[in-house]
């Protein structure tokens, strides 16, 4: 019986091959395939030595820049792999940027340390192919399921920077003037003290306030409030998930961002469940209102892969408060359908259950918000957009973004199609029409969206995008136009220039004509300190204002 042990043991002593598998083709820069929401797919996966936990931060360059030239979009977290693609979640995105198809993933430093280590190793060590006995060995198991490794490159890992921030503005209709002094922290902090905790985001607070007479929010106050900053519990070997803070719904992105937190739990392979509950804080929501609370349930499902297709899909139920007293109950729905690279469709939708009190006795639901896109990509340089939007009541997001783009998405009421072309290495254009169907109109009204881009500017060697809209809405109708420009001087120093001009008249918001002109600088002082700079001028009817900040901060 020893003998028999002894042969054994030597013969797997022998045996080729490995326990642990390596990385095929060892990749530190991704391309994104796919964007889903909160969550985007690379063409990279387990072959690729991708592990789930793993980040990378997603840039964007256009064709024909210089590496100097690179914006930084959103940080990324994978939390999925197959053999040669994976899924990960979008953290910390860059403001008035979101994630696209073609945008590159560049692991970071730690991980890809990891993934070239496991390289290097391959091929170099043998080790014994392990073989499970029904009746089993006590003492042969404890030695196999015994494997001293060293902790993972993510435990620990704090990455960010701090900055201590001043902060003016000049009234120009009253002539007074004010300051304010703060702290701004963008932080990635994984796996602390060892455990499944990260805190991910970004926070700017301040300790005192402007004194003077009575300044509505300007254009940089409103723009910093779409940060978010969450911590999150998040293993992949856990049933359970958790998130707290200011956060969107992982399941749900089509729901506001919310001041609170989640709790989910997975219910089995392909469903999960949770509740949440929070403030909606965010002012380029469609329903915005920093007074509203927010409580809600919700299951999601997926199936498919994310190599062919793959489906996922989310319904729940919330009811909502403005200062604790009853506003809204109401259904949500959401899904998603992807078939490769090609083709995705993405439908959002809120049905509002009747209150019988109100409605004359009627009860059952009504449509309050519908929101389909379709997308179809037939090669790398052209993308077709089909889309509908659909508002019951009036949006309330606040206009004062107009300009900045960020509302984009919720100036075609109705249904819109458009396109985005790249027909030269540094040209890019897009364009986008609807007609508003808006209720009591006699007839629809065009809705308009222009955009072109190239990267690199002759004299000035400045990348330039341009863009023009006008809209009619069940809002308000108007139009914008912008120009930005962007240069980097050398490594260290990155100069960006926004202008634009927005015309708007409606029942919502502040009507009338502003402009604005916003410069600004970062110069990275060294491998850790940085120096950013802005300032800001607004001439609209409401408000005339200039404001500055200067930031001093630390890299850690």
């Amino acid at each position: 019986m020893a003998a028999g042990r002894f042969c054994l043991i030597a013969l797997l002593a022998l045996a080729p091959g490995g326990a642990v598998v390596q990385p095929e083709d060892a990749r530190r820069e991704f391309r994104v395939k796919q964007v889903a929401g909160p969550f985007i797919y690379l063409d990279g996966g387990e072959a690729h030595g991708l592990r789930e936990g793993m980040r990378l931060t997603l840039h964007r360059r256009n064709a024909g820049e210089a590496k100097m030239a690179e914006r930084r979009i959103a940080d990324a977290v994978i939390v999925a792999t197959a053999s040669q693609s994976a899924l990960a979640e979008i953290r910390d995105p860059a403001p008035g940027l979101a994630p696209a198809i073609g945008d590159t993933a560049v692991l970071q430093p730690a991980d890809a340390e990891t993934i070239a280590q496991m390289k290097a190793s391959s091929g170099k060590k043998r080790y014994a192919q392990v073989v499970s006995f029904t009746s089993g060995d006590p003492l042969e198991e404890e030695i196999r399921e015994y494997v001293p490794m060293k902790p993972p490159s993510e435990v620990g890992r704090m990455q960010g920077r701090l900055g201590f921030e001043w902060n003016a503005l000049h009234d120009r209709d009253s002539g007074v003037s004010s300051h304010q002094e703060g702290i701004a922290l963008r932080i990635d902090w994984t796996r602390i003290e060892g455990t499944f905790w990260n805190v991910s985001g970004y926070w700017r607070g301040r300790w005192n306030s402007r004194q003077g007479r009575g300044q509505g929010q300007t254009l940089v106050d409103l723009v910093n409030r779409t940060y978010t900053l969450g911590l999150y519990y998040d293993n992949p070997r856990s049933k359970h998930k958790a998130g707290f803070g200011r956060i969107l719904l992982p399941w749900a992105s089509s729901l506001s961002t919310i001041d609170g937190g989640y709790y989910a739990r997975k219910m089995s392979k392909h469903i999960t469940s949770g509740i949440f509950a929070g403030s909606t804080p965010d002012p380029t929501q469609w329903n915005y209102d920093p007074n509203r609370q927010l409580l809600g349930i919700f299951t999601s499902g997926e199936r498919g892969s994310f190599d062919k297709v793959r489906w996922t899909g989310t319904v729940g139920a919330a009811v909502s408060r403005v200062r604790w007293r009853p506003e809204r109950n109401f259904l949500f729905l959401e899904n998603s359908l992807f078939a490769g690279e090609k083709f995705s469709l993405l439908h959002s939708m809120e049905a509002d259950l009747k209150n019988a009190r109100l409605t004359g006795g009627e009860r059952g639901a009504t449509l309050s918000r519908s929101f389909l896109t379709v997308r179809i990509q037939p090669s790398r340089r052209f993308s077709v957009d089909l889309n509908q939007n659909y508002f019951r009541g009036l949006p309330t997001f606040d206009t004062s973004l107009l300009g900045t783009g960020l509302l984009d998405k919720f100036l075609f009421q109705g249904f819109s199609g458009g396109f985005r072309a790249l027909p030269l290495e540094r040209l890019s254009i897009s364009a986008n029409w609807g007609l508003s169907s808006r209720e009591g109109d006699e007839r629809s009204s065009l809705n308009q969206m222009y955009s072109i881009g190239y990267s690199r500017l002759p004299w000035i060697d400045a990348r330039a995008e341009a863009r023009y809209t006008r809209f009619s809405s069940s809002f308000g109708s108007g139009s914008y136009q912008s120009l930005s420009l962007i240069r980097n001087l050398g490594e260290n120093l990155r100069l960006e220039l926004m202008g634009g001009q927005q015309e708007f008249s409606g029942t919502v918001g502040r009507p009338g004509r502003s402009r604005f002109l916003d410069a600004r600088a970062d110069w990275d002082i060294g491998p850790r300190h940085f120096l950013s700079a802005s300032w800001l001028y607004f001439r609209g009817s409401l408000q005339n204002y200039q404001q500055m900040m200067i930031m001093l901060g630390y890299r850690f």
